[in-house]
């Protein structure tokens, strides 16, 4: 070989090296394996930035409980006032919650969806402060509006980029992190602006002013949150270059045709969801000051009291959850979470000796206890197809329910007092009860799916799989010689039955809807981003 084709040869070799160390400087950003998007330690480094995605959003929606009293009295407002800041973030949600998917899927992508919906949360919350800062409740009232356009479908973002990134047995863990890192910022906020509002008193600003300081605080959070979607959406973006994948996307297929197809018993399930948890998230956004008139604790001890429902949530939901998923028996771990909740409603309308600490822990418990049962059960109910329509509308009739209610609490305490308050939601849990033992009822005659023991549940998915195996090797010619011979002429293969058990994980449901719903808790089948995008919500 000639000494220029030699030159030449070594030229060669010299570029492709060179293109092949900037190729994989793109590829590991200069810090090695950390940077690679394949890699496992990349994956965690963007689920710190998933974490944080909603800690602002829970941080702020009960900016107005940690602050009732402080703020009844410094605004000069009623208690039916007050809880009209939850009720216009519920409103909204009625339409959003079978809009999330779509708005992802369709109109935004996940990048820019994320950051819209974060930016929404941070303008909802930079005019609920203004407002306060200048004294006017309507303008916080148009805040916390703009605030439930975003926060919900914040949720549904968040979950999207967690199936993006996770696959398989993470997805609980993972999903359990989520829930824990977002109740942080709930009991951040309850335990922490009381003290801050406290410690303003000797700066000569007015309550209202003071008030505006810890909204600004509260800004500041979802601004950080906002931070963390930009983030997340760049490296999203060279992941998906580099992984050369789509981008990702929640999957969800909303129909309205098929809510006129849902069986009675899902119905039942609505009305379980709906009458439980108005007896729930209202009650915690009224609850500082009931501790404080009953039971004579310090602001900053019944905020901690109040607080407890969203700490327990978090810790005991994946151990409940487990539990749930060995024995099965949905309905009555639904049943048995209920009637713990109504004794907790009762203690607290008709005692004074017992602690509202235990009683508060009692709630945060049931309350857990019915929210990794009940959400899984619309997966027993409904074929996989529906699942979207199915999840959506019970977000969209929970949110209007609470909605409605939210207000009506505020109505009952400012003309009749905290008993007859707990005198409702006493009623309220037992007609959820009632809703329980119909379903019960209903699913026991028609052989359903919603009450079988984990074992049973395993072994039908069993047989089921073993029918569909010798529908398989079964000849067509057997049974249809017309079909099959058109079946053999054109390649058609018949569609496989899908089942609606076969294709269900507890656990998946419950981590996806534990968040907001009593949960924003997991989600079944989920491998697929699709069904993942309701947790929007605990609220």
């Amino acid at each position: 070989m000639s000494e220029t084709a030699k030159e030449i040869e070594v030229e060669k070799k010299q570029k492709k090296s060179l293109g092949k160390r900037i190729k994989n400087f793109i590829r590991y950003c200069g810090f090695g394996t950390p940077c690679d998007p394949a890699k496992p330690i990349h994956r965690y480094f963007m689920l710190v930035f998933m974490c944080l995605l909603s800690f602002g959003s829970y941080f702020v929606y009960d900016n107005p409980a940690a602050l009732q009293k402080d703020m009844i009295n410094s605004l000069q407002l009623s208690y039916s006032q007050f809880m009209l800041q939850y009720s216009l973030y519920s409103w909204p949600n009625v339409i959003l919650s079978m809009l999330g998917g779509f708005l992802i899927d369709k109109v935004f992508g996940i990048r820019i969806g994320t950051v819209v919906f974060s930016s929404l949360v941070c303008l909802g919350q930079l005019v609920y402060a203004i407002g306060a800062q200048f004294n006017q409740f309507y303008v916080m009232l148009a805040g916390r509006f703009i605030f439930g356009l975003g926060g919900e479908n914040l949720a549904v973002a968040q979950n999207t980029y967690v199936v993006i990134w996770f696959k398989g047995a993470e997805l609980n863990m993972v999903f359990g992190l989520l829930i824990s890192v977002s109740r942080i910022g709930s009991t951040v906020n309850m335990n922490s602006l009381n003290p801050i509002f406290t410690a303003l008193g000797s700066t000569g600003l007015k309550g209202y002013q003071k008030i505006a300081v810890c909204l600004w605080i509260g800004l500041g959070m979802c601004l950080l949150s906002l931070a963390c979607a930009v983030v997340l959406g760049l490296f999203d973006k060279r992941g998906e270059r580099i992984l050369k994948r789509k981008e990702g996307k929640t999957g969800e297929v909303i129909r309205l045709k098929d809510i006129l197809r849902f069986p009675l018993s899902l119905w039942l399930v609505f009305i379980i969801c709906v009458f439980y948890y108005i007896t729930v998230f209202p009650f915690i956004g009224l609850a500082v000051v009931f501790y404080e008139e009953k039971w004579q604790l310090t602001a900053t001890k019944a905020n901690l009291a109040n607080s407890l429902v969203y700490i327990l949530s978090a810790v005991a939901s994946p151990f409940l959850g487990i539990l749930v998923d060995f024995t099965g028996h949905n309905l009555f771990w639904v049943l048995f979470g209920m009637v713990l909740t109504l004794v907790a409603h009762v203690l607290y309308a008709f005692t004074v000796t017992l602690t509202p600490i235990f009683i508060a822990i009692l709630m945060g418990l049931s309350y857990s206890f019915l929210a990794c049962g009940l959400w899984p059960m619309v997966a027993f109910i409904v074929p996989e197809h529906q699942l979207g329509t199915a999840y959506g509308f019970m977000q969209a009739i929970q949110n209007l329910g609470l909605a409605v209610v939210t207000y009506l609490t505020g109505l009952i305490v400012d003309q009749k007092g905290y008993l007859v308050l707990e005198v409702f939601n006493c009623a309220m849990l037992c007609i959820a009860i009632v809703a329980g033992i119909l379903l019960y009822i209903v699913d026991s005659t028609r052989n359903g799916t919603v009450n079988l023991s984990a074992k049973k549940r395993k072994q039908l998915a069993k047989d089921k799989e073993e029918q569909l195996k010798d529908e398989d090797t079964t000849s067509l010619d057997e049974k249809e010689p017309l079909i099959a011979s058109l079946t053999n002429e054109y390649s058609i293969k018949p569609e496989p039955y899908v089942s609606p058990i076969t294709a269900r994980t507890n656990d998946q449901i419950r981590q996806r809807y534990l968040a907001r719903t009593g949960a924003r808790l997991y989600q079944p089948h989920m491998s697929a981003a699709g069904s993942m995008h309701n947790v929007g919500v605990l609220k």
